[in-house]
């Protein structure tokens, strides 16, 4: 979800911001009374963007204003429903752990997290490590971020992250699946110097 969001964020705010630098430019050149496409509103410095015989036009339509305000309030909804999207927390506050006496018990998702991030740099060749719980209470998913040692082996450290900390994971909340991405990275360090 929180990819697909970016993706569509990235689309939106060039689209947003193509047409604002296109129509920006145009009002520029009109207004240094530049040569402007025959279409475009304005001609000239004198231009005004909204005639009075444009604003009269629809004065006796006792419905066109109604819609007008209607239309911007509906703009103007979209545009903080999207600036409140961008502040919505990806992160998981909490886990939902079935107790198995009909109770359920909850767990802070930054507790599990940093259990996790423990057992992580616990493993040999993992300098740090950094996770984050996303998804639902009930079905909780992992991001896990390994840095890794110049000498650490990728395949060794994914297979000890799946064996060791998500099982100890898994086990100790009882949940029976806990879907991971694991992203790798080698740490950066500088060439020897032989002499």
């Amino acid at each position: 979800m929180t990819v697909v969001l970016r993706r569509v964020n990235r689309v939106l705010l060039a689209l947003i911001g193509l047409a604002l630098v296109a129509a920006g430019g145009a009002v520029l050149a009109a207004g240094f009374d530049l040569a402007v496409p025959s279409w475009w509103p304005w001609s000239g410095p004198s231009d005004v963007l909204v005639s009075r015989a444009d604003r009269l036009r629809w004065r006796d339509e006792g419905w066109w204003w109604p819609v007008v305000i209607a239309v911007l309030g509906v703009v103007v909804l979209l545009a903080l429903w999207w600036l409140l999207a961008q502040f919505r927390r990806a992160r998981l506050a909490e886990v939902l752990i079935d107790t198995g006496d009909g109770e359920g018990a909850t767990l802070r998702g930054r507790t599990l997290e940093s259990v996790l991030e423990a057992d992580a740099v616990a493993q040999d060749g993992v300098a740090r490590a950094r996770v984050a719980l996303t998804g639902r209470r009930t079905a909780p998913r992992t991001r896990v971020a390994l840095l890794l040692e110049p000498y650490a082996s990728p395949g060794a450290a994914l297979t000890a992250l799946s064996t060791e900390a998500l099982s100890n994971a898994r086990t100790s909340t009882g949940l029976p699946a806990l879907p991971t991405e694991a992203r790798l990275r080698a740490v950066k360090h500088r060439a020897r110097r032989v002499t």
